[in-house]
C-alpha cells in the first residue's frame, strides 16, 4: 500500500543509529520513507510528490557530512541526492548509471553498481572522476568479471564484496585488485549450501563471515571466512509471511548492536532479528 503505515516492494535499507532510524528505499511508491525505531508508521523525506520526483528508487545511503541522501533512482538511470533538511532534490551527482545498489565509505566516496555494465564503480564527487573496483566492461563469469551486480558492501580496508546476481555468488575485490575472490556461492545453481539464488544484499561482520540475502529461496544465509558452503540463519522454514519467514528478501543492514534488518519485499515490510551473537 502506499499509506505512510505502508510499504509497497521495498528494496534498499539504509540504517542510521544516530538518528535511530531506518531510510527504506520504498520503489513502487516512488519514495523514500525514514522510520524511527519502534515507530508504527513512517514519513516521507523524498519522493513526496511521487513519480514526477522520485521514479523507482533501489537503495539509499545517507551522507552525515552533508546531511543529506544518495538515492539510487533506477527509472531514471541516475544516483541523486536530498536534502534531509528542507526534504528537497539538490541535483544529480552521476548520470547513465543502471544503479541497483550504493555505498559511501568513510572518505565520502560513493560505490555504486552498474548493472548492465556489469562492473562496480567507485565515485568521487569532488572531481568527478570515477575507478572502476570490481568486474570489467561487459558480463562473464571469470574471476575477472561480473554478471549483472547488484547491492555492495565496503569495509574498513576498502575491500568491495559484491553480490553477483548473474553468477549467483559473491565477489570480494581487495583494495586495486584487478582480480576477484568468491567467497559465497559459485556460478551454477543446485539448491544446496554451496549456492545461491539470485543473491540481494550483502554484509560483512568483523569475523569476516559474509551474510548474505538469498532471494531466489527467501533466507538469509552466513559464510563463515573460508567455509565452502553457508547456513541458513533466518528463512529455513521456506516463503512465507509469518515473523519467522520472507518472501523475496533484498538489501539487509546491522545496527549497531548486531540487530539485522531485511527488506522483506514481497511481504511489503522490513523485518528485524536478533541474532545469535556465537
Amino acid at each position: 500500500g502506499n499509506g505512510l503505515n505502508q510499504l509497497n516492494e521495498p528494496y534498499g535499507i539504509y540504517v542510521d543509529d544516530d538518528e535511530r532510524a531506518v531510510y527504506i528505499a520504498d520503489t513502487m511508491n516512488n519514495r523514500v520513507v525514514q522510520w524511527k525505531f519502534r515507530a508504527t508508521s513512517g514519513e516521507i523525506i523524498a519522493g513526496e510528490n511521487g513519480i514526477d520526483e522520485l521514479s523507482a528508487p533501489t537503495d539509499v545511503t545517507v551522507d552525515k557530512k552533508n546531511n543529506s541522501l544518495i538515492i539510487c533512482e533506477q527509472w531514471r538511470n541516475q544516483v541523486v541526492r536530498w536534502s534531509r533538511r528542507n526534504r528537497r532534490k539538490q541535483g544529480t551527482i552521476i548520470h547513465d548509471t543502471q544503479c541497483i545498489g550504493l555505498v559511501m565509505d568513510d572518505n565520502g566516496d560513493l560505490y555504486v553498481s552498474y548493472y548492465y555494465s556489469s562492473n562496480v564503480r567507485r565515485w568521487r564527487e569532488r572531481d568527478g572522476s570515477w575507478t572502476i573496483v570490481g568486474g570489467g566492461n561487459e558480463p562473464g563469469n571469470t574471476r575477472e568479471l561480473l554478471s549483472y551486480p547488484g547491492f555492495i558492501f565496503v569495509d574498513q580496508t576498502y575491500s568491495v564484496y559484491i553480490s553477483d546476481i548473474g553468477n549467483q555468488r559473491v565477489m570480494k575485490w581487495t583494495k586495486d585488485a584487478k582480480v576477484g575472490e568468491v567467497v559465497a556461492g559459485r556460478s551454477v545453481f543446485r539448491n544446496d549450501l554451496e549456492e545461491l539464488y539470485t543473491p540481494g544484499g550483502v554484509l560483512v561482520d568483523r569475523f569476516e563471515s559474509v551474510y548474505v540475502a538469498d532471494s531466489g529461496r527467501h533466507q538469509i544465509m552466513r559464510w563463515s571466512s573460508g567455509a565452502i558452503e553457508g547456513e541458513i540463519i533466518i528463512g529455513e522454514s521456506g516463503q512465507g509471511a509469518q515473523a519467522n519467514q520472507l518472501s523475496n528478501p533484498q538489501d539487509i543492514s546491522f545496527d549497531r548492536l548486531g540487530n539485522l534488518y531485511v527488506v522483506d519485499q514481497w511481504n511489503h515490510r522490513i523485518q528485524k532479528f536478533e541474532l545469535d551473537s556465537s
